[in-house]
């Protein structure tokens, strides 16, 4: 999101290079941020042209705004011209313990580390608000606002300013922190001394790559979002494809194989500040209360929580297709409601979760009279042997 705390300038104010630097990053330390460093406000042709290559390969999926931005995406100064310096601020948020112990407890869901927590938009936007509009209330200088939702490539920028680089699964990995860091940006028309760019240190690792369930890396630096679990979880709508659904385990927002497994993360320090806290009961939370949730109680359980920006039903949908892999019958009795449920795609879900779990004629027994949406009785047909194997 960008907030503009004051139209564009013509003629930047001349600042106290060394002054303001360390002003703005004092300000930083003190509001929670572990990171603050200062980049020209644009970036390189060839970071525009990778971006072109995956939008032409489909690697961006549904996610339509991609392609659609992708013009004022290749730089700053597409978006705002008069922007002369990026200040580019990390939040580390690194997990106090193992964040894929959940994968091993089938009755459980896992949810992505960032998720554990306060959203992290509503808490780096603060903050970034608040250093902005005092830079500006002491400079004259103009400030824009930036946190993950504006068409702004934050994490080009963030390695061009030094804080990490993009690594092989095309996350920011910093040598202090490694792949923990949220990141906020602030554009303003100051022109302020940049800091040196960060290289590439992956070196000839894949731990990675070859983590991914889904074989979502066509290549070591590509991302085929078609194929990625936080894609599918999170930004894709309707059935989760057949063919990937058992490789998203108990994964029900989110996934953090590729970001876990970073040998970088050993110099990580876990996120020390309060409001970072993950709650205790999203650590790994119980499969079949997750699936008796209704709207209100969903709503509810995950207030402020970025969880809550997915919906109820595409949340469900997450937690049946997890129920539906664990393997435990005992499940069964949870998914089995959603056979009723309103929404297409739940009651879907919830026909290949129990097909996983119960035998043909347990299904047969649970066939409803009639389906009239296709996809679910598509679902029935392949769940009681009729249409191609699981």
């Amino acid at each position: 999101m960008s907030t503009s705390t004051s139209e564009p300038r013509s003629r930047a104010p001349r600042l106290a290079a060394g002054r303001i630097r360390t002003e703005i990053a004092e300000e930083a330390r003190r509001l929670g941020f572990d990171a603050c460093r200062f980049t020209p406000a644009r970036l390189p042709d060839e970071t525009g042209r990778r971006l072109d290559r995956a939008i032409a390969d489909g690697h961006h999926a549904t996610m339509a705004w991609l392609a659609a931005t992708a013009a004022r995406r290749r730089s700053p100064r597409r978006m705002w011209p008069q922007a002369r310096t990026a200040i580019v601020l990390g939040m580390n948020y690194g997990p106090a313990s193992d964040p894929l112990a959940s994968l091993r407890r089938a009755d459980r869901a896992t949810l992505s580390v960032y998720a554990r927590g306060r959203d992290y938009h509503d808490v780096v936007k603060g903050r970034l608000k608040q250093i902005a509009g005092r830079f500006a209330a002491r400079t004259g200088a103009a400030v824009k606002v930036f946190v993950d939702t504006a068409p702004l490539m934050e994490k080009p920028l963030a390695e061009q300013a030094g804080l990490g680089w993009q690594g092989k699964h095309t996350n920011l990995v910093s040598r202090q922190f490694g792949s923990w860091l949220f990141l906020g940006v602030i554009l303003t028309d100051a022109a302020i001394e940049p800091d040196a760019p960060e290289t590439d240190h992956c070196g000839s690792c894949r731990a990675c790559l070859d983590i991914c369930p889904t074989d979502a890396f066509p290549a070591p630096y590509r991302l085929d979002a078609r194929r990625c679990i936080s894609y599918l979880t999170i930004e894709h709508h309707g059935p989760i494809p057949r063919e990937l659904r058992a490789g998203i385990g108990n994964r029900v927002f989110g996934c953090d194989d590729c970001l876990a497994v970073c040998p970088w993360n050993k110099y990580a320090r876990a996120g020390r500040e309060a409001k970072l806290a993950a709650r205790s009961d999203l650590a790994a939370p119980d499969l079949a209360f997750l699936a008796g949730l209704d709207e209100a109680a969903f709503r509810v359980f995950f207030s402020a929580s970025p969880v809550k920006r997915l919906g109820r039903d595409r949340f469900i949908r997450n937690v049946l297709t997890a129920i539906g892999n664990s393997g435990r019958r005992e499940l069964a009795a949870a998914a089995r409601p959603h056979l009723a449920d309103s929404d297409a795609t739940v009651r879907g879900a919830a026909v290949w979760a129990l097909s996983r779990l119960l035998p043909a004629d347990e299904m047969a027994a649970l066939r409803p009279a009639g389906e009239a949406d296709a996809g679910v009785a598509g679902e029935w047909r392949r769940a009681l042997g009729g249409g191609p194997a699981q």
